[in-house]
């Protein structure tokens, strides 16, 4: 009896260290698949439709699948741009986007048209601020974003001309494509350098970033 106890646990043991194993090798190896896509398919992370902050020289490439009615998305975007901060000219944050909730492509055309005005950052930080009040689960009131917009100074009957573009839903389509590539699943996602981050969070994020610049 004895002995067919200690034959049991030493099975739960090679199980566990089993999986262990197996779930580091499948990271291990889909971060290199990601690295070999940053070098040989670099479309696949940024294209010349990508919003873009901080120097084309930049050592450190973050790239963020967002969607706009996200809250984790909008909980992140100040701790990124304090990445950059601190971090003069050595960042570079490249968005697509990924509308999983149901008025983020409303909210992306927008985006889009405030581009043209030279206004995409300004007016992204102005409807994750209240993106409470316009994207909340649920209630959502999209119609409040024409209320904020304003506050960053751009003209609002424009970009309701602009907005629906045919070219903005290709824009969109695209960056749909690429993430569905990327195994792309939930946002934010970020892959730094063409790397996936091996888990979810700020530290991890910060982590890799540092990791790359110290490179």
């Amino acid at each position: 009896m004895k002995n067919q106890k200690i034959v049991i646990a030493a099975s739960a043991l090679i199980l566990v260290l089993a999986f262990i194993v197996g779930r580091n090798y499948y990271k291990g190896e889909r971060e290199k698949e990601m690295g070999f896509l940053a070098s040989e398919n670099i479309d696949l992370f940024i294209r010349d439709h990508s919003p873009t902050m901080g120097s084309d020289k930049a050592k450190v490439i973050i790239v963020e699948f967002l969607d706009p009615e996200c809250e984790t998305c909008r909980d992140f975007y100040p701790f990124v741009k304090k990445l950059m901060a601190d971090n003069p000219g050595k960042i570079r944050l490249v968005l697509r986007y990924t509308p999983f909730h149901q008025n983020a492509k409303f909210v992306i055309r927008i985006l889009e048209a405030a581009r043209k005005q030279g206004k995409f950052w300004e007016s992204l930080g102005i409807l994750f601020k209240y993106q409470s009040n316009w994207g909340g689960h649920h209630n959502p009131r999209p119609e409040l974003v024409w209320d904020y917009l304003p506050m960053v100074g751009v003209n609002v009957e424009k970009i309701k001309d602009d907005m629906n573009n045919p070219a903005t839903e290709k824009i969109i389509e695209q960056d749909i494509t690429d993430g569905r590539k990327l195994k792309v699943q939930a946002t934010p996602t970020f892959f730094i350098n063409g790397k996936p981050l091996k888990s979810f969070g700020y530290r991890q994020l910060q982590e890799a970033v540092e990791a790359e610049l110290s490179i």
